[in-house]
């Protein structure tokens, strides 16, 4: 039978209704009053802290990042030991999470048979679920203990002729790195581990074809293939690093100013704030507190733009 000769009332009919179209519309108004809350949110929550901080900002200016005094009862307030604090114990877990984590991603995805893949994937991701002060509850009895009488006292006898490694104490930067360190892995390893799964199939095939060991195709092939993935991985890590505050605050020792020593106590901006919002006694000194919140604030959002950023040149690269 031709085309032609088939009748008209044959044809498909219209199924799409009135409710649909306005289902169509309300799905489009419910995600976009989403999209829009969420930037509000963020949008308030810096305005507040911008806010509640201009009588210090007013009062010591920029100067107030690079100044190191601390002092209540002067009314006297700076940044940089904090801000140093920070930018050493963050950069100095990430220094540990990273190779760790992307050994995970790698044995998950390329090296572990199916039924030891499920399970350690699991197990791994759970760690982003434990909250920050039950982890901090274990630095302090049971990392503190293994790092003060057995890690530091082996590294400075191995290494204490660089300042970095001095003498032990019971709490300090190095303890607090070991914790950062165990709270960015799973958000690492998570990413990267997705990352190499996302390896075309036929690369590494094509590889191992050539005569190419299972190491020279990880080497040659899947991390060539996913390094940008992969460095925004490590950011998204290092910002998860700088805005700990209760578990840093735990196992760091509260110490100032920072020592070269990574073995002395030291102490943060998350856990400066931690540590000390309850206790202030003037406006200054509060609005200075939430100065370094503010400070906080500006460094978390810069890298975590600089892995977005990161993140679309590498699809746009991987794409082209």
């Amino acid at each position: 039978m031709e085309a032609a000769s088939i009748p008209a009332q044959a044809a498909l009919k219209r199924t799409r209704r009135r409710l649909d179209r306005l289902g169509d519309r309300g799905l489009y108004l419910l995600t976009g009053l989403a999209a829009f809350l969420s930037v509000a949110i963020v949008a308030a929550i810096a305005w507040q802290v911008i806010d509640k901080a201009l009588p210090a900002i007013r009062h010591f200016g920029i100067s107030f990042v690079w100044h190191s005094t601390w002092n209540p009862v002067t009314d006297v307030y700076g940044a940089r030991e904090y801000l140093i604090g920070t930018l050493v114990t963050s950069f100095g877990a990430v220094l540990i999470a990273a190779p760790l984590s992307i050994a995970i991603g790698l044995f998950l995805s390329e090296l572990a048979p199916p039924a030891v893949r499920g399970p350690i994937g699991s197990l791994v991701d759970m760690l982003a679920a434990v909250p920050s002060v039950v982890i901090g509850l274990w630095g302090i009895y049971v990392l503190l203990p293994v790092v003060h009488d057995h890690l530091e006292p082996w590294l400075h006898t191995a290494f204490g002729w660089i300042p970095l490694f001095g003498k032990p104490s019971p709490a300090g930067v190095f303890p607090a790195m070991l914790v950062l360190a165990i709270m960015a892995t799973p958000i690492i390893s998570s990413i990267c581990r997705e990352l190499f799964v996302s390896v075309p199939g036929d690369l590494e095939e094509a590889a191992i074809g050539l005569g190419a060991t299972r190491w020279e195709t990880v080497r040659g092939v899947v991390i060539p293939a996913v390094k940008g993935g992969v460095v925004a991985a490590i950011i998204l890590g290092l910002g998860r690093a700088l805005g700990e505050a209760i578990a840093v605050t735990q196992v760091i020792g509260n110490g100032v100013p920072i020592r070269l020593s990574l073995f002395q106590p030291g102490t943060t901006l998350a856990s400066q704030l931690a540590n000390q919002y309850s206790s202030q006694i003037t406006p200054l000194s509060t609005a200075s507190l939430i100065y370094l919140g503010l400070i906080l604030l500006v460094i978390t959002f810069t890298t975590n733009f600089i892995a977005q950023r990161i993140v679309h040149r590498f699809d746009k690269q991987r794409h082209s």
